[in-house]
């Protein structure tokens, strides 16, 4: 790679012109084999999630990577207001007007690197990817000084015992002293789901902890005498990874009770998931007179600037927002893993007849940066966003998502997650 100009900023010219940072597969490859036995199809990890990883790292700025903690801080701040939390569950399933203690495990804050800075697009709660992420950041290898520079800023040693003391702390936010001995990963269909690897690696994690751990679909849950069972054993505390936070759907009545009789702690919650992942939070956020009456200090209000502006479809403003479709991404308040989400540009009419009769939000465009990757021999310029894991939050672990078209997706040749070099 040519020398990099000092005057220009050093993460844009390595995220544009850094070809010699490589995923080392047979170096992913053992640390997969170091974590997961044979027999749970470790060697063809790989190979069946051909866009689960990227070919090369995402490079960030110190100065920008500062701003996105700023502006976690900041919602963070604003979360722990009663004028906040007395707006936001009031669209919120009654279940989760509940605290039972727990702060929710592995929150994920997405943003996309513009030219006026970090944007804030989405809070994800349980955000998926932590744990292979945690692994992809050290199996890669750089030739030139400034990759290798780079490389070392990666902390994925310090992931584990930070995740250790993350479901500590949330055990002990309800149970107090009492041991924790027992931890269920629970999905709908876990083997079904894409990121179900992950879901071995956090069972593998769990065990090195000296609890038993399962994964289960919630059919394999059942209650009783006050205790939740999986397949008979007893789960003390559930990893949750459905993204039906209301619990409401079928199949889920168990995790229903099991949370609100108190029968296990659960995390994270419905009230996590309100107070954080509720894309109709961002009309208040974003809302520079809203939030200035939560009691934030002058530089969170500022750190929420980093918010773009959202607004809830209503028949009142159906008609402006369809005139400045274009300036718009519309996204449905419950959703996940960018399902059902539309950019405005693109949007016809029909579609835009289900947005009016769902529940959607509009979120004016902050259009993402881009990662240049060879691939075959071939460069091209990917799209790309950050996200940043924490908890109460402190980070965990920083990696990106890179992709081709509307939204994230594991389905471009070169993309997927990609992990985080500081500059």
């Amino acid at each position: 790679m040519p020398p990099i100009d000092v005057q220009r900023r050093r993460d844009q010219v390595l995220n544009r012109e850094c070809f010699c940072i490589t995923l080392d597969s047979q170096g992913l490859q053992a640390a997969i084999r170091a974590q997961l036995p044979a027999e749970t199809g470790s060697e063809s990890l790989v190979t069946n999630h051909p866009h689960l990883f990227a070919q090369a790292p995402v490079f960030l700025a110190r100065e920008d990577l500062e701003a996105m903690l700023d502006v976690v801080g900041a919602i963070e701040a604003a979360a722990a207001t009663s004028a906040y939390q007395d707006a936001v569950l009031t669209w919120a399933p009654a279940i989760a007007r509940e605290d039972f203690g727990p702060r929710g495990a592995f929150m994920g804050y997405d943003f996309h690197l513009t030219d006026d800075g970090p944007k804030l697009i989405e809070v994800n709660t349980n955000a998926g990817g932590a744990f292979l992420n945690a692994l992809l950041a050290r199996a890669q290898t750089a030739c030139c000084e400034e990759a290798r520079v780079a490389a070392r800023s990666a902390q994925s040693e310090e992931f584990e015992p930070a995740v250790w003391r993350m479901f500590m702390s949330e055990w002990e936010s309800q149970r107090g002293p009492l041991p924790l001995r027992s931890v269920a990963i629970v999905d709908d269909r876990p083997e079904e789901q894409y990121l179900f690897p992950e879901f071995l690696l956090a069972q593998r994690f769990f065990e090195r902890q000296g609890l038993r751990a399962l994964i289960a679909d919630p059919g394999e849950l059942s209650l009783a005498d006050g205790r939740l069972l999986c397949r008979g054993e007893p789960v003390d505390l559930v990893y949750n990874r459905l993204v039906d936070f209301s619990f409401g759907a079928p199949g889920h009545q168990v995790v229903h009770d099991a949370y609100r009789s108190g029968a296990v702690v659960l995390t994270p919650s419905p009230r996590n998931h309100a107070l954080f992942g509720d894309k109709r939070n961002l009309t208040l956020l974003s809302d520079g007179v809203a939030a200035s009456a939560l009691g934030l200090t002058l530089k969170q209000q500022q750190s929420l600037s980093a918010i773009p502006r959202t607004v809830s479809v209503t028949a009142a403003n159906v008609d402006e927002l369809w005139s400045a479709r274009k300036r718009y991404f519309f996204k449905p308040a419950g959703g996940h893993g960018g399902k059902a989400v539309y950019r405005g540009d693109k949007m016809t009419r029909s579609v835009w007849e289900q947005v009016q009769q769902g529940d959607y939000i509009a979120q004016e465009l902050a259009t993402p940066s881009q990662r240049r990757i060879r691939i075959d021999g071939e460069i091209k310029a990917l799209k790309l966003d950050v996200r940043l894991y924490t908890f109460k939050g402190s980070p965990l672990l920083t990696a990106s998502r890179v992709y081709q078209g509307q939204t994230t997706n594991f389905r471009t040749a070169g993309g997927g997650f990609a992990p985080v070099f500081v500059t």
